[in-house]
């Protein structure tokens, strides 16, 4: 195991020190905190996960992965078995809405994820922790549901055995008032001095270290907890509910009704960014003592030997274990700040379900290249309803990384790739994009990239209309044609004499063919237009090189969009198909070897990456992406779209100066 930051005495010695909080992440004077370097005495011992796992901390069903919903199989079709076969006035509501209560805390932790993604994208932001968040993290949290299906398995065991818990009424005051006194007293005390004893060397090490190794938490890094953890939380949380089921005062709404709240504030404390209003405290001061914010305890994972408690800071003022600038980055985050870009990158949907590729969407899915045949159907509902809501916005914006001095944003268009082939819905395309671009105007923002169908000839000319439109733009539109085609040149093996370039042509398949035959390679075309086109713009010494032929004999095939299956098996065994297109190609040939559409790997400084981009593979990014980076910063100050492109060898040497590197 490493650590994160390198400690500068023995972990157990560090940890015991209770009285020297750790200072790896820095305030900054605006009140955020970035990352920082420990000092001599005070070191953030946060590990990726625990050095000595302890008794109890892998999950009974890990090893099933995602069939691990079985074990709530038996329950569940009982419960839909009393549903149909039993008189209405038999039902024991309690225990139908056992599994539809535990759907519903999914959805709920689903949309804390989304609304803190989104949040922690945005120009005009309220981020805690300003710091990168990387695939490690989001792998490392994957199993959040597991903690769900624990307590469904607990809830119906207590069914069976508890007869005191069955038939409960819908509501009763003194149960819910019962529950809250009970939260309030011995939960939360408990709860502060468990926690203490977890930052020991012994179960920090061996426990504790994984839930802080999220220094940028997320809502779902709640509950990312060993096993043994979570067997004691819930012991914890079940002493109001148990109390009143016991007591004969239990109720539905107030069983369910305390979950939903333990869940709303653990999601809320670990959001990294602030939402509860000044106001709140205002009306009612002592509001400090009975809710924490997001920040108090974003302060708990930075500093690490502070802001203990649960939900109500209370104990940690009673034991005086608060960090003093509690209230000033409350007070800083909650201000917001406004982060202004470099580059913006301007994208849009694909299939239906790409909707929940994306890193506002489900986060297990976004951090997998997007593969259209993940078995999501069942949200089908969902993508329809979500395409009704996004008819009627404009661009959002979905992601935000750094890259030496260079900021960007990934915005995208609410249209789907269908769409982009609808004659009626052109203009009203034309219109999001050209808005989205006198938005970034407006915001000063210096370059914006095309992706995908936003840049395509038939649509715009390739950003050609905005051009002609707003002649005085001072942001530089970038479609990433040049690097896309330097790619491709790249890609091919240097030996190759003969490449046979097939599908839809581009404005990049052009400039490949020029490139090529300007080599010396031997391209052979199947389109009688595109042929006389390009060969009218050869010089004499290299138009000998273009061929017009239905020859299919080359082990190195281009292709563009339209490439159909019967004419990939006319190809020869051990093909080597390079896209020019911003679409993959489908495979249809086992024999053969595709390559990704044009991207390049990006450098590890490269920060928050921990979403793929569409199909592309882990800290992979698109040619037109990286060409907006690249223009920014070599600080070129020239429009590549239209007709306009960058020299070939020129864009290529300078991607590989900033540390892209070649996919394949």
């Amino acid at each position: 195991m490493k650590w994160l930051t390198l400690p500068s005495k023995p972990p157990s010695a560090a940890i015991q020190d209770e009285s020297s909080p750790s200072h790896a992440i820095k305030r900054s004077s605006d009140g955020s905190h970035r990352a920082g370097t420990p000092g001599a005495a005070n070191t953030l011992l946060v590990l990726i996960m625990a050095s000595r796992p302890g008794l109890l901390t892998e999950w009974p069903w890990q090893r099933l992965g995602n069939f691990k919903y079985v074990v709530l199989a038996p329950w569940a079709l009982h419960g839909l078995y009393l549903l149909a076969t039993q008189e209405r006035k038999k039902w024991d509501l309690a225990y139908l809405l056992i599994l539809p209560s535990l759907l519903l805390r999914m959805v709920h932790s689903q949309v804390w994820i989304s609304i803190s993604r989104f949040q922690n994208a945005r120009s005009k932001h309220h981020r805690i922790v300003d710091k990168s968040l990387e695939f490690e993290q989001v792998d490392r949290e994957r199993n959040w549901d597991d903690q769900i299906i624990f307590n469904g398995l607990l809830f119906y065991l207590a069914f069976m055995y508890i007869p005191s818990g069955r038939n409960l009424p819908l509501w009763r005051s003194d149960g819910a008032l019962l529950i809250a006194l009970l939260h309030m007293g011995p939960v939360e005390f408990l709860y502060y001095w468990f926690h203490r004893a977890l930052h020991h060397h012994f179960l920090y090490t061996r426990y504790h270290s994984h839930h802080h190794a999220s220094i940028v938490t997320e809502p779902i890094t709640s509950v990312i907890h060993p096993f043994a953890e979570h067997i004691v939380y819930f012991l914890l949380f079940s002493i109001p509910t148990l109390t009143a089921t016991l007591c004969g005062t239990a109720s539905i709404v107030s069983m369910i009704g305390y979950i939903a709240y333990i869940d709303f504030m653990n999601n809320l404390g670990h959001c990294n960014f602030e939402i509860i209003p000044k106001w709140l405290f205002t009306v009612f001061p002592p509001l400090k003592y009975l809710m924490y914010t997001p920040s108090f305890h974003s302060l708990h994972h930075t500093q690490f030997r502070v802001n203990y408690s649960l939900f109500m800071p209370f104990y940690d003022y009673v034991y005086g274990t608060v960090d003093k600038s509690s209230d000033l980055l409350y007070e800083s985050a909650l201000e917001g700040k406004e982060e202004q870009p470099d580059v913006v990158h301007l994208t849009h949907l694909t299939s239906f379900l790409s909707i929940y590729h994306l890193r506002v969407g489900f986060a297990s899915l976004a951090s997998k290249p997007y593969d259209p045949k993940t078995p999501i159907f069942s949200l089908w509902p969902l993508a329809w309803i979500s395409i009704i809501f996004m008819w009627i916005n404009d661009s959002f914006t979905v992601e935000r990384n750094n890259f030496e001095k260079v900021k960007m944003q990934t915005w995208a268009l609410p249209r789907f790739k269908f769409q982009y082939g609808l004659l009626s819905a052109r203009d009203a395309i034309n219109d999001l994009v050209e808005k989205a671009i006198l938005e970034a105007d407006n915001k000063g923002i210096k370059f914006l990239t095309l992706e995908l169908l936003n840049q395509a000839q038939e649509l715009n000319g390739s950003g050609e209309l905005y051009l002609q439109k707003y002649p005085k733009l001072k942001l530089r539109i970038v479609d990433g044609s040049s690097l896309a085609a330097a790619i491709v040149v790249n890609s091919i093996p240097p030996e190759t004499r003969k490449v046979i370039l097939t599908g839809n042509q581009s404005k990049v398949a052009y400039r490949v063919t020029i490139a090529l035959c300007q080599k010396g390679v031997e391209v052979t075309m199947r389109q009688k237009n595109d042929y006389y086109m390009i060969k009218s713009q050869l010089p004499e010494n290299a138009s000998s090189f273009l061929l017009l032929s239905n020859d299919c004999n080359a082990q190195v095939w281009l292709v563009g969009d339209g490439l159909e299956d019967i004419q990939q098996r006319r190809a020869p065994k051990g093909t080597l198909f390079i896209p020019f297109s911003w679409f993959p190609t489908k495979k249809v040939r086992k024999d053969c070897i595709y390559y990704t559409t044009p991207a390049m790997k990006i450098p590890k400084t490269f920060e928050n990456m921990h979403s793929c981009e569409n199909w592309l593979p882990r800290r992979v990014m698109s040619a037109s992406r990286i060409a907006g980076i690249v223009h920014a910063l070599e600080g070129w100050n020239s429009h590549e779209c239209g007709d306009n492109m960058q020299d070939l060898d020129k864009m290529w040497a300078a991607a590989l100066r900033h540390g892209f590197l070649p996919v394949n």
